[in-house]
């Protein structure tokens, strides 16, 4: 694939900025073609070329979303994991990016182009967890036979839940509760951590 021209790459970038404030002010309802062109001053020809489909452009805002409130693995599984969760925590009580995720599984269940930009949120959202869960099996922190997609599911499950489905908030205690029965359950002691025990 040839890169794409500079000027594509400036529209672009201006108008996910602008989806992204939109998302923010308004939730996923003010996220639309037409009010991305009204603040960005991008043309809706230029959009609809970029995206095609309400989902992609609805795709694109929410990865840029949540790719910036990731953070960068330090190599402390503790610590990075309590970083990543965390982040989640605060989208999840974020009234327009909660409102956003409710929205997705929503149009999930009708609307194939949906199902297929959840899918993909959710590998962009776990993107760096997994990441930190398999560099810990490589430094043995954790076990060689470690379900990688389980231990997602452990993690943020009990977030999601709580937050999606039975409509109740949560503190940071909460996430620093699950990591910890994670760790405990999962994390290899080594005999100098012992020996120090």
């Amino acid at each position: 694939m040839r890169p794409l021209d500079p000027r594509t790459v400036r529209s672009r970038d201006t108008a996910l900025a602008a989806a992204r404030e939109l998302l923010i002010e308004q939730g996923l309802a003010g996220l639309t073609h037409g009010a991305v062109a009204a603040r960005s001053g991008i043309s809706r020809a230029t959009l609809y070329r970029l995206w095609a489909e309400p989902a992609e452009l609805v795709r694109a805002t929410l990865t840029l979303h949540i790719t910036r409130a990731q953070s960068r693995p330090t190599g402390d599984l503790r610590a990075d994991l309590l970083a990543e969760l965390s982040a989640s925590h605060a989208m999840l009580h974020e009234p327009a990016s909660e409102q956003g995720m409710r929205v997705m599984i929503e149009r999930a269940a009708v609307d194939p182009a949906f199902a297929e930009a959840k899918e993909a949120l959710y590998r962009s959202g776990t993107r760096v967890t997994r990441a930190i869960l398999t560099a810990a099996v490589a430094r043995g922190e954790l076990p060689a036979s470690l379900d990688v997609d389980s231990a997602v599911d452990r993690l943020y499950g009990p977030m999601f839940f709580r937050r999606l489905v039975a409509h109740r908030t949560f503190d940071l205690g909460y996430v620093r509760d699950l990591v910890d029965d994670f760790l405990r359950s999962h994390r290899v002691e080594s005999p100098h951590r012992e020996g120090n025990s």
